[in-house]
This record gives C-alpha cells, sequence and structure tokens, in this order.
C-alpha cells in the first residue's frame, strides 16, 4: 500500500497555533479514506495528531530535512509529502525537497518559492496588474532607510520569512527604524528585510481558496474587525464581511482567482488583502493552510483540509464536492453577505492575566493563544456571543469609558452618539471629552492616573465602568493608557484598543438591549 507523509507544525507556540493541528488530523483522516497510509511527522505531544492511534504510523521527531530523508528511506513506497498543514515550518524545507528530488503533494516547491520570495512574488503581481502597498527590500541598514524615506511613514518593517509576525513592527519616525534594525533584527543579504507602506485606516481581510489546477473554490472571505496592522491571528473576523461593499468583495474574488491560477495552487491558499478607499491591495499570500481553516470549515460546513489533502492526492474539485458546482459562483456557501443566513465571528482569546507587565495592546506581531466563534442571524449577536466565548461580557447598559488617540477623534462622534442614544453614560479624558463636547455631545469628563484621584483605573477597579475603549497614540508610549488598559484586564471589563471594535460592542449591545433571547445553532446545522 502507498504512503503519504504528513508534516505538522513542530512545538506548539504564539504564532504557530493548534489550528494547524487540526488541518493535520482532518488530513490524515483524508489519506487513510483514500486507502493509503497516512506517516505523521511531529514532535508535540499536546496535539491531536500525534496521539499514537490516529495516523498508520507516527514519528515523534523535529521536522528538519535530516528526519524527513531518514524516514522516506525507511518506509518506502512513499506517494509523496504533504506540506501544506502545517504553517511555515514544514514549507521552509520545499526547496530542499527539490533538490532531492522529494515528490511534494499538491502545491509545486516552485509556486511556494515564488509566494514567500518578496522579489519574485512583486512581479508576479505587477505581472497581473494587482496592487500592493508600496515597498521595498533591504539587505543593509542604510538601503532600510533609503526606501521608508521614499515610501514615507509610517512603514511595516518585518524580516523575511516570519511566523506569527514574530519581530514585526510598524514604525512612525527614522530614529524608530533605526532602533529596530540595531536590536531587533540582523539585515544582511541572507536575511533582508522587508519595508512595506502602512495603509492606515484600512480594513484587512483574509480569503482561504482551494484549487485543484482547474477548479477553484471560495471557501470564505473574511473582513477583520480590527484595522490593518493587527495580525490577523489577533483579530476577530466576520464571514460574511459585514461592512464591505458588493462591488469591493467582487474584486477581491476576481484577484483571488488571478492568483491562485497563476501559482497553479493544488490544494490550500491564503490571501490577505487590506482595502483603503474601497481599494483592495494584496498583503501576503500563504500557499498553505492558513490558522483560519478550522474557524472557515466550521463557518461555511465544508471540510476544507480534508478536501485540499484530497486534491494534493490526485482527486478533483468536482468529484469531491459536485454539489457545490451546481452554485453559480463555484463557492462553498457563495462569498456575498446575502448569501448567508448567519454570521459567523471569530474573536482570539489571549494570555494577557498570565503576564501582568504586558500592554494588553494589539500590532502586527501575534499575541493570542485561542480563539472562539459565536454564530447568529445578526452580525451584533454572532459578535457578542464570541466576545462571551472569550471571557468579555458585553453589558447593555452602565457606563462606557472612551479614550482615543488624536487620529481616531473624528472616528467616535457616532460611536459615542450611538453609547449615549443607548441610556449609557460616557467618560472621557480630557483631550477626548473636549472633542465631544464641541460636537454636542453630553459625555464626562474623568481623571488620567497622572492627574489625581479618583481617577479613570479608580473608577475601572470600583466597577464603575462596564466597556473600555482606548486606542494607542502611535509610537509614543504612554503610562496612562498602559494602566488603563492593565485596570480593564485585571477587573474583567470588556475592552478594545481598536475603534472598529468599539463600533462592533455597540452593536453587540444594541442587540442584546433589543433582543436577549440567545438562541443556540448547532455546527452540525451548517451548510
Amino acid at each position: 500500500m502507498q504512503k503519504v507523509i504528513i508534516l505538522g507544525s513542530g512545538p506548539n507556540r504564539i504564532g504557530q497555533g493548534i489550528e494547524f493541528d487540526y488541518a493535520c488530523v482532518h488530513a490524515i483522516q483524508a489519506v487513510k479514506e483514500e486507502g493509503l497510509e497516512a506517516i505523521m511527522i511531529n514532535c508535540n505531544p499536546e496535539t491531536v495528531s500525534t496521539d499514537y492511534d490516529i495516523a498508520t504510523r507516527l514519528y515523534f521527531e523535529p521536522i528538519v530535512m535530516e528526519n524527513v530523508d531518514y524516514i522516506i528511506k525507511r518506509e518506502k513506497d512513499i506517494k509523496g509529502v504533504i506540506l501544506q498543514f502545517g504553517g511555515q515550518t514544514p514549507l521552509k524545507l520545499a526547496t530542499e525537497f527539490k533538490h532531492k528530488n522529494i515528490s511534494i503533494l499538491g502545491t509545486s516547491p516552485d509556486s511556494i518559492d515564488m509566494a514567500e520570495d518578496r522579489g519574485r512574488f512583486n512581479d508576479l503581481m505587477k505581472s497581473l496588474g494587482i496592487l500592493q502597498p508600496e515597498g521595498g527590500i533591504a539587505i543593509a541598514k542604510k538601503e532600510a532607510l533609503k526606501v521608508a524615506q521614499r515610501i514615507g511613514y509610517p512603514v511595516l518593517v518585518r524580516p523575511s520569512y516570519v511566523l506569527g509576525g514574530r519581530a514585526m513592527k510598524i514604525v512612525y519616525t527614522e530614529k524608530e527604524l533605526i532602533e529596530y534594525l540595531d536590536q531587533a533584527v540582523e539585515v544582511s543579504y541572507q536575511r533582508p528585510v522587508l519595508i512595506d507602506k502602512y495603509l492606515d485606516d484600512s480594513i484587512e481581510t483574509d480569503v482561504d481558496a482551494l484549487s485543484d489546477g482547474e477548479d477553484i473554490l471560495i471557501g470564505a472571505i473574511m473582513e477583520h474587525i480590527e484595522e490593518a496592522g493587527v495580525h490577523s491571528g489577533d483579530s476577530a473576523a466576520s464571514i460574511p464581511p459585514y461592512s464591505l461593499s458588493e462591488d469591493v468583495l467582487l474584486k477581491i474574488r476576481e484577484q483571488t482567482i488571478k492568483i491562485t491560477k497563476a501559482l497553479n495552487v493544488k490544494g490550500l491558499i491564503n490571501l490577505q488583502f487590506a482595502i483603503k478607499d474601497n481599494i483592495p491591495y494584496i498583503l501576503e499570500v500563504n500557499p498553505r493552510a492558513s490558522r483560519t481553516v478550522p474557524y472557515v470549515s466550521k463557518s461555511v460546513g465544508y471540510p476544507l483540509a480534508k478536501i485540499a489533502t484530497k486534491i494534493s492526492i490526485g482527486k478533483k474539485l468536482r468529484e469531491i464536492i459536485p454539489e457545490v458546482f451546481e452554485l453559480e459562483h463555484h463557492v462553498a456557501s457563495d462569498f456575498l453577505p446575502k448569501a448567508f443566513k448567519h454570521y459567523s465571528i471569530k474573536e482570539v482569546v489571549f494570555p494577557w492575566n498570565k503576564f501582568p507587565e504586558v500592554d494588553p495592546i494589539l500590532g502586527p506581531e501575534m499575541k493570542s493563544t485561542g480563539e472562539v466563534m459565536g454564530i447568529a442571524e445578526s452580525f451584533g449577536i454572532a459578535y457578542y456571543k464570541a466576545q462571551l466565548g472569550s471571557g468579555n461580557l458585553i453589558p447593555s447598559s452602565g457606563n462606557v469609558f472612551l479614550s482615543v488617540a488624536n487620529k481616531d477623534k473624528p472616528k467616535i462622534i457616532n460611536l459615542a452618539k450611538g453609547f449615549l442614544d443607548l441610556g449609557f453614560r460616557v467618560f472621557c479624558t480630557e483631550g477626548t471629552a473636549s472633542f465631544l463636547k464641541a460636537q454636542n455631545l453630553n459625555v464626562e469628563k474623568v481623571l488620567k492616573v497622572s492627574e489625581g484621584r479618583p481617577n479613570i483605573v479608580d473608577y475601572i477597579a470600583n466597577k464603575e465602568i462596564q466597556i473600555v475603549i482606548n486606542t494607542p497614540s502611535g509610537h509614543q508610549e504612554r503610562s496612562d493608557a498602559f494602566y488603563i488598559r492593565r485596570a480593564a484586564i485585571n477587573h474583567n471589563v470588556a475592552y478594545t484598543t481598536t475603534v472598529r471594535g468599539g463600533y462592533a460592542m455597540l452593536e453587540a449591545a444594541k442587540a442584546i438591549k433589543q433582543n436577549s433571547d440567545i438562541s443556540v445553532y448547532a455546527l452540525q446545522d451548517i451548510k
């Protein structure tokens, strides 16, 4: 009997999600369903894929070329190796497999390299006419400073081939960039740094899709609730998108199909777009399973990892799920919001309580350690459920604390008005209060920590605040804001550090006030 080797993701850590283990288990099941032996290589005792009775055979070894090569020689009669389900770790071995003439099932090593190599990827996007944020690659500090000066601050900087956004940062000044280059990364020809224009105030979307080389199936387009710049693994997300226009979604679909075909994907692909002024910009493409695969699969009712595995070993989409191709758009649950009967909201879980000195603020480096999902017919109730699952109870009445960076102040007028209309009292620090009072909104001023007592931290500790909405002011460290955010964590107060998160909370509070009877959905009923 022929055998298929599936590579896991190695030790789980922040940025290397347990969601990859879900994909590996589904891959094992799919291989067995096709009458082949599933050989699992992974080295984490906490994963389901390393349970002794899941795969046909388990090799509990680190994911390195030496081990994989030895196992291939030992097992013999290997049909090929699947790299798509272990995140970035096995993907890095693709080139070595190519040199050793080891058969990779699914997307080819050259296509993987084209998506991973920033220079080749940029050239491909230009040839397809797909927009990207302006950027460049630097192999020396001086070159990095020139690139940033050319495209203008703020910029997003990161080492190439990163996982979980490690060492990624949004920098706002040349001084900050120099500090980053001196302290965070080593820049060289072997270790280039990627520098991209940070698209402020844009909306990020993820797309998970499948292709067999001919047909393409879009699992879902997910709209992030937090602004672009927050790592996709740390952002709440909505299926279907809740604020994007049909025109934007059609553009995303069209570009997804173009890129998937150009890369000749066989299996899963994940694409990330930023939407600025209703124009999609491609941020990155991963020709593998992403950590959103379990969320999408449960939201649309199709096991994407299983389907991708069957594609990798030679089956066609039309054989695996013929019913999908009766739909007009050839997608699992037609990607336009009108086709969905419910909203599925993913919310992430953070380990802030374990790290009392860490500022609970979101950025390009991933910090979450889990996720939950809320399902309901309305966005507000689905978001309420997701927040409840993650430990955030959004009240339908009480007091809201609102304090935001100067650049965010014009965006919160309707937010403050919405909470006031619901009967909430809105408390603000001096700058935000002055701005909102000038808009004829009846908000109340509260002292910062540095201004005396009783201050906002006292209010939170005394349970006089039920919701905290506090956004960072760019690159400046603000001790007051740190204490506010930590107080919210320490006293289990619902909080967000983004304006879009604040509006989502408003929708949840509105929905729960209008309809406190929350119905329950079974995942088995979704399709």
